[in-house]
């Protein structure tokens, strides 16, 4: 009888950051040219990568029970692998807020808060890679710099937005809608930096 081959977990990880990062770049294209007459459709590559993402994680779930050994803490492969999905899951939420909102137009600055997610996206995809070599790997400290960088970035602009909404915009439904989606940017690009302070905390535990 053939032997099963080794699951690959730091493969599945990766695999999940590059669905997320993936989706953070169609997400960002989609509120660069927003059209509203096709962003509903134009949405579905998002969702796609999503629906990719859950099947990804059940398969992990179900191999960390059946694995008699992992390269890292059972805990550390779950813990990280959800966060990246609370990524992607956030992605995917925007999508949703935009058609039920039925959204029409951006408001300023949108693109540069859809764009820090990809940035910051980009940085967990890169840091999953580095995963195998996690201990000898001269980038993988750098990406969680840069993401947690891109985060505070993220927060400064995130109140100035929400500033900006509560003392220039007079349409109250405006502001409910607004204030709604920018919430939903924000614990987003807080994912981002939830996986990466969790995969330091892995780097120092197994160091």
């Amino acid at each position: 009888m053939a032997r099963k081959k080794q699951y690959d977990f730091f493969k599945a990880i990766a695999q999940l950051a590059d669905n997320t990062h993936q989706a953070a770049e169609v997400f960002a294209g989609l509120v660069q040219n927003f059209n509203p007459e096709t962003f509903i459709e134009d949405s579905e590559k998002i969702h796609s990568l999503e629906k990719d993402s859950d099947q990804v994680i059940s398969e992990l779930t179900n191999e960390l029970y059946d694995a008699f050994i992992t390269p890292i803490d059972r805990e550390d492969i779950l813990i990280i692998s959800e966060r990246i999905d609370d990524i992607l899951d956030g992605i995917n939420g925007l999508t949703y807020l935009f058609e039920n909102l039925v959204v029409t137009q951006m408001r300023p600055e949108t693109e540069q808060f859809a764009e820090m997610i990809t940035i910051a996206a980009k940085g967990v995809h890169t840091a999953t890679e580095e995963l195998p070599k996690f201990k000898v790997s001269k980038t993988l400290k750098s990406m969680i710099d840069e993401v947690n960088r891109t985060e505070s970035e993220a927060d400064r602009l995130y109140s100035k937005l929400k500033k900006r909404l509560f003392t220039e915009e007079k349409d109250l439904l405006a502001i409910i809608k607004w204030k709604e989606i920018y919430d939903k940017f924000e614990e987003t690009i807080n994912a981002s930096e939830d996986a990466v302070d969790i995969i330091d905390g892995m780097i120092i535990k197994n160091s």
